[in-house]
């Protein structure tokens, strides 16, 4: 998974969509990278564990971060414990603009504030176009709607849930790599496993 170490990463791709809300086409929350709120209740240690073993997976399969379903489905998981209710605020978002939209005929630009955040909304002059924001709570952009699609924008806290991840799997896998054994990367004997190679090398 490519992870921008900016502010904000932005993931470029046009997402399915699952039918019209008030007019406006909806995205597909089960999408492996549109991720939103959800609490698993699995320690760090926990996730920890099954990072490392995807990473091992991965490799014994040839595969690697993006090229694997479940690196993919992990990172989702991962990633939605810290993430936006960008389901909530999009949804809520849609039903804002729908109502303002059968109440004006002429062009808008509007702000309405949600539960979890505000959404931006502009009919550009033509009448063919809608442009929305949305935004979470703390002010960051979670995701756009133009006639042309979806883009979802990832937050801070997302980022850098994204770049831990990352990086514990790339050690892992680099690891499996070099032979070391998932018992021994999962206890934490590396560092000694490692002298013990370099001392019979």
């Amino acid at each position: 998974m490519l992870v921008n170490s900016s502010h904000v990463s932005l993931q470029q791709w046009f997402y399915s969509e699952t039918g019209r809300f008030g007019g406006l086409r909806r995205p597909d929350f089960h999408d492996k990278f549109i991720f939103s709120k959800e609490k698993s209740g699995l320690s760090d240690e926990e996730y920890r564990k099954q990072i490392v073993e995807q990473a091992y997976e991965d490799f014994a399969e040839g595969r690697f971060q993006n090229q694997s379903n479940g690196f993919n489905k992990l990172m989702k998981r991962y990633t939605s414990e810290v993430s936006p209710d960008r389901k909530g605020i999009i949804t809520s978002g849609l039903k804002a603009v729908s109502r303002n939209r059968q109440n004006v005929q002429k062009p808008i630009d509007i702000v309405a504030t949600l539960l979890e955040g505000k959404v931006k909304y502009q009919k550009l002059p033509s009448g063919s176009s809608d442009y929305i924001e949305f935004y979470d709570k703390n002010g960051e952009m979670v995701a756009t709607y133009s006639n042309n699609g979806w883009t979802m924008y990832t937050t801070n806290a997302e980022a850098s849930r994204q770049t831990e991840m990352c990086m514990i799997y790339n050690q892992a896998w680099g690891n499996a790599k070099r032979g070391i054994p998932l018992e021994a990367e999962e206890a934490g004997n590396i560092e000694n496993l490692q002298n013990h190679f370099d001392v019979k090398a």
